[in-house]
Formats: C-alpha cells, sequence, structure tokens
C-alpha cells in the first residue's frame, strides 16, 4: 500500500493538552493504566506517554489502519504502549483479558469524532467532499456498508435514521428522492448521493445550514457503525472498569452522543436515594464527582483546528467502587 504520510503529520488532536492536564494527577502511580476508547492515529496517547513517564496506556480502535499508524507513532515508547483491535464498548473485556479487571483502571478517554484517517482517505466514503465509494465502515472488515443502507432499508426506516441521526428537517424529501433513483440503479459512490442531496435540500436551506450532504452523511455513518447503540454501551462499561480516584474525560461531537454522555455522568454524579429516605444508605451515594461539565475548545484552537469546533470535553472522577452494590 502506498505510504499515506505518518500519523503525526496527519492528526491534530482536540484539546490534547488540557485533556492530559485533567487525566495527569490519576496517571501518577507507577503501573497506572489509561485505556484510550478510540485511539485514531495516537495524538492523545502519545502526549499522555510523554507526560505521565509512570503510566502505560492501552489503544481501542475498530480501523486496523488506524492501529498499524499509531503503532508506528508510538513504538518508541515499547511495553508502555499496547494496541487492541477491538470496538470501543468491547471496554471490559479488554480490560478483563489485560488481568485488570480486578483492580480498574486509572484514565479512560474517549474521542468520538471521525477520525482524520477516515476523513482523509478518498476511499473511505466518510468525506462528502470528494467522490469515494459508498462504505462509511470504521472496521472494513465486518457489517453493512452505507451504500447497503441506501438501497436495502425500508423509506420509513431511512426517514427514522435521517431524522434521529443526522436531525435533518428534509428527511422525507430526501427519502423519497432516494427511493426513486434507487429503483433506477444502485448507490455506488459519494458523489452521486451528494449530487441528488444538493438538488433534493432546498436552495435556501443550504445558503444558512451548512453543506447539503453533511446532515445525511452523519446519520449514515452512525447507523453503519451503530455508534449511539455502542457509545451508550461503552460509557456505561467505561465507567465499571475506572478504579476509585479514577478519571474519564470524554470529547463529543454532535448533541445524541454528547447527552447519552451527560445523562451517564450525571446519573453516577446524583445520590439514588430513594424520596422520603431519612439517611442516605452508602450504596445510594454518587459514585462520580464532574470536573468539567461540557467544556468547548478555546477560539484559538477551533481557528486552526475546524474540527474542532464542535467538540464538548466532560470529565468526572471516580469517588467510590460499586461493586459491593450489585447482587
Amino acid at each position: 500500500m502506498e505510504s499515506r504520510g505518518a500519523a503525526e503529520q496527519r492528526h491534530v488532536p482536540v484539546l490534547r493538552d488540557r485533556i492530559v492536564d485533567l487525566l495527569g494527577p490519576a496517571l501518577e502511580a507507577p503501573g497506572s493504566v489509561l485505556v484510550d476508547g478510540t485511539l485514531g492515529m495516537g495524538g492523545h496517547t502519545e502526549a499522555v506517554l510523554e507526560r505521565c513517564p509512570q503510566a502505560r496506556v492501552i489503544g481501542i480502535d475498530r480501523d486496523e489502519e488506524a492501529l498499524a499508524l499509531a503503532g508506528e507513532r508510538l513504538a518508541r515508547f515499547g511495553d508502555r504502549f499496547t494496541g487492541v483491535h477491538a470496538v470501543y464498548d468491547e471496554i471490559g473485556e479488554v480490560v478483563a483479558d489485560a488481568g485488570l479487571a480486578g483492580s480498574g483502571v486509572q484514565a479512560v478517554l474517549f474521542d468520538l469524532g471521525v477520525s482524520s484517517l477516515q476523513l482523509d482517505e478518498a476511499d473511505r466514503g466518510f468525506a462528502y467532499a470528494q467522490d469515494a465509494p459508498l462504505d462509511m465502515r470504521m472496521d472494513q472488515g465486518r457489517g453493512m456498508t452505507a451504500a447497503d443502507v441506501l438501497n436495502t432499508y425500508a423509506p420509513g426506516d431511512l426517514v427514522r435514521i435521517l431524522r434521529e441521526y443526522g436531525e435533518e428537517r428534509f428527511a422525507s424529501r430526501i427519502v423519497s428522492t432516494v427511493v426513486r433513483e434507487r429503483d433506477k440503479e444502485p448507490f455506488t459512490t459519494s458523489g452521486r448521493l451528494v449530487e441528488l442531496l444538493r438538488s433534493a435540500v432546498p436552495a435556501a436551506s443550504q445558503r444558512t445550514g451548512g453543506h447539503p450532504a453533511k446532515r445525511t452523511f452523519q446519520a449514515l455513518r452512525i447507523e453503519v457503525n451503530d455508534e449511539l447503540g455502542a457509545w451508550q454501551r461503552a460509557v456505561t462499561a467505561a465507567i465499571d472498569v475506572l478504579a476509585v480516584g479514577g478519571r474519564i474525560a470524554v470529547l463529543s461531537y454532535h448533541s445524541l452522543e454528547d447527552r447519552i454522555t451527560k445523562r451517564a455522568l450525571a446519573a453516577g454524579a446524583t445520590s439514588s436515594t430513594p424520596p422520603g429516605m431519612p439517611v442516605e444508605l452508602p450504596e445510594h451515594a454518587a459514585y462520580l464527582r464532574l470536573l468539567v461539565r461540557g467544556e468547548k475548545p478555546p477560539a484559538q484552537e477551533q481557528s486552526t483546528n475546524p474540527r474542532s469546533a464542535s467538540a464538548v470535553l466532560r470529565v468526572a472522577e471516580r469517588i467510590r467502587s460499586t461493586r459491593g452494590d450489585r447482587s
């Protein structure tokens, strides 16, 4: 395969230094472990390994090309870095396989944005700016493609996906056009879909709402990769594997995934004592402490790295174990 450039030359990690500052206090002890649940090309992990010399990192990614590039970038850290081919909702199994299920880990990080690798590769179909096969799978070794979704889903399901995952106001109009066109010839490339969307989305909306393909491409990507279902499972599992004193940091890029994050962290930071109970039992006490409640990157970072503009950071710390709460 032709070389596509070193990872460090192609990826600018969002809020890199801020995240290391927030996770660093949990990674000071010898043998401490960060699980980077969305390794990508390793930018955040590299910063942690450089600034937290006592820590090691287990990096999870479903994209084998990203794992290979990150592995090259991080090879200088030796056995302080371990890459694992998995989906982030398998974090519990990954931690158990590493022999850490009993002790837990000291930090977990998720950067939920589509990686620079996927956006920049013309053959992946994530970007609407260039014509490419309609794939959009983060793991190209399994699952259906975006073309499969467009060509086989019932119209009602397509409308639901565009509305729920893309927050697309013109979902019914778009789907009617898609169904008419797929009956003539199945969709195979992103370019044809982009042209369809240019004609289906009203011109006035295109002038004020950004690129007409933005919301549809987001919806298809989320559906193909089961992103919201996987994220709901992942954030719950990640909180479970945190040791007391451990910290979780999450970068979200749209309201749907941020809502899931916010609810999961808020639930852990809220007492579950039933109304009317005169005393809070230990098992009802909050088990998380919120450290960051929806922080945006500074204006300068948004200017130099436009992909950071929609990012929202949330961070919480585990303040007690819940293992004894379970039957």
